[in-house]
Formats: structure tokens, C-alpha cells, sequence
């Protein structure tokens, strides 16, 4: 089994064709999907298409293009949401200074409320992060003491960057960029990491893994990633997908793993 960490359900390129995708996904072993909030409203549908959905959970969130949103009032809304059932984190939140869509001020405005809001409701924490880590750095090690968890989302730095979030007992999520042959960095940090820190993910519909590269990607797709991973660390494909659930459920609560489970 295999649990896609990082996917967009509620985008257009899914909305002729779901119940197809989460068929394939199935065929593919790829048993639970986290659909991710970038914003109220994906956030919303995020919710709606977990309590459709068996396999499907939510996280609920602002992303740093859309910082600007944030106000008070959709800061107690996004609260509201984080309380619905199948709820798994808040996220995907943090910081791009790659884009630079919104003002840098209020992009860590907006991290600094999401962060209040996962230290509040004690969910982990999905970060979208891209040439930003400096102030990221800066900015979390405040709320560390009262984060229950977090996971750097589609991770794209260096060994040394991922040694600073490993430290901070973070997990890394793995994209399938690391399918790419020329992804060096990401083949180098899985290597290296421990494997009970990793985590799998599509990033779909985007960031198609080999031999979908240029395609729609799709939960199923996450196949690729985890295959490469076993294959970059020498390990039988079965061991990175047991362990890299068992993460999973460790990290985002499910399955009934809790506070207890984590501590054993």
C-alpha cells in the first residue's frame, strides 16, 4: 500500500474524471490521498471531497500566493474548517520568494497565522517552501515547542537544508522530480535521509514522475516515486512503501496512530 501525500483533487484537470482517478489509484496499491487546501475555497472542497470519499482526506490552508487573504476573519474560517472530520493538517502554508506573488511581509504574516492555528488545534503543518528557507528558518523554531508535526512539501534543497529540517524533526516529502535524471540534489538527500522521514507524493496534476513526465499526473503515479526511492537507497520496493505509509500515518494521525502511537 502507498499513501500519496501531496495531491490538488479539487483542480480542473480532475473534474470530468475523479471517481476514474481514484479508481486507478486503487488498482496502483495507492490506498489514501491527502488533497491539500491552497486557499478557502480549495479548502472547502478539500473537506467535501473527504467526506465523499473513503480513501480521500483533507488538509485546509493558505498558500503563500494567495498570503494577501489571510485576514482575521478567513483566519477563524480556516479554524472552523481544520475541526471537520478528515482533517489531517493545516497547509500547504509557507513561503515563496521563487514567484514572489505577494509581498514577503505578508507572506510570513500569513505562515505565522497558520502556525497559530496547527499549535491551537494540534495538527502538523504542510510547508510549501522555494527559495525561502532563510526566513523560514527564522520564523518556525518560535512555534517548534507546540507543533505535533510537519512535513516540507514536494522537497527540492540541498542535503545541508535537509539536514536543518530533519533536526527540527520534520518530514521530507518526495516528489516525483526525483524520477528525473538530472535531480542530483533530491537523489543525494534520499540517499542520505533516514527512511522513516520520508514521505511520497504527486504534487498532482503536477510534477508527472518518468514515464509520465509531461502528462497530467495522478495519485497513481506515485508508484514512480516510490520505486525510485527504493532504487536510489538499494532496498526492496516493498520496504519504502511500508515504511513511507507507516510515516504517513504516523505524521498526519490516521488510521487511529496518535500522541501515544508516535511516543512508543
Amino acid at each position: 500500500m502507498l499513501i500519496d501525500t501531496h495531491a490538488h483533487l479539487d483542480f480542473p484537470e480532475f473534474a470530468q474524471d475523479l471517481p476514474a482517478v481514484l479508481e486507478r489509484a486503487a488498482k496502483a496499491d495507492v490506498r489514501k490521498i491527502i488533497t491539500i487546501g491552497i486557499s478557502l475555497a480549495s479548502s472547502r472542497e478539500a473537506v467535501g471531497l473527504a467526506g465523499r470519499y473513503p480513501g480521500v482526506y483533507a488538509t485546509v490552508g493558505i498558500h503563500p500566493h494567495d498570503a494577501f487573504l489571510l485576514d482575521e476573519k478567513a483566519t477563524e474560517i480556516l479554524r472552523e474548517l481544520s475541526r471537520q472530520e478528515k482533517v489531517l493538517a493545516i497547509g500547504e502554508a509557507g513561503l515563496d520568494y521563487y514567484r514572489d506573488y505577494q509581498p514577503r511581509a505578508i507572506q510570513k504574516k500569513c505562515l505565522r497565522r497558520q502556525l497559530e492555528v496547527a499549535a491551537d488545534e494540534k495538527l502538523p503543518v504542510v510547508f510549501h517552501v522555494r527559495q525561502a528557507f532563510d526566513d523560514f528558518f527564522r520564523i518556525v523554531p518560535e512555534y517548534l515547542p507546540s507543533l505535533v508535526g510537519a512535513v516540507m512539501h514536494c522537497f527540492s534543497g540541498d542535503w545541508s537544508t535537509a539536514e536543518r529540517c530533519l533536526d527540527l524533526g520534520f518530514h521530507l516529502s518526495i516528489p516525483g522530480t526525483v524520477t528525473f535524471p538530472k535531480a542530483e540534489l533530491l537523489h543525494d538527500v534520499v540517499r542520505r535521509a533516514p527512511l522513516d522521514r520520508l514521505l511520497v507524493e504527486t504534487d498532482a496534476p503536477y510534477l508527472a514522475p518518468i514515464p509520465h513526465r509531461g502528462k497530467v499526473n495522478e495519485p497513481a503515479f506515485v508508484y514512480h516515486t516510490a520505486r525510485k526511492v527504493a532504487e536510489l537507497r538499494g532496498c526492496p520496493f516493498t520496504v519504502v512503501a511500508d515504511q513511507t505509509t507507516l510515516n504517513a500515518q504516523r505524521v498526519f494521525r490516521m488510521d487511529g496512530f496518535s500522541d501515544a502511537a508516535d511516543s512508543e
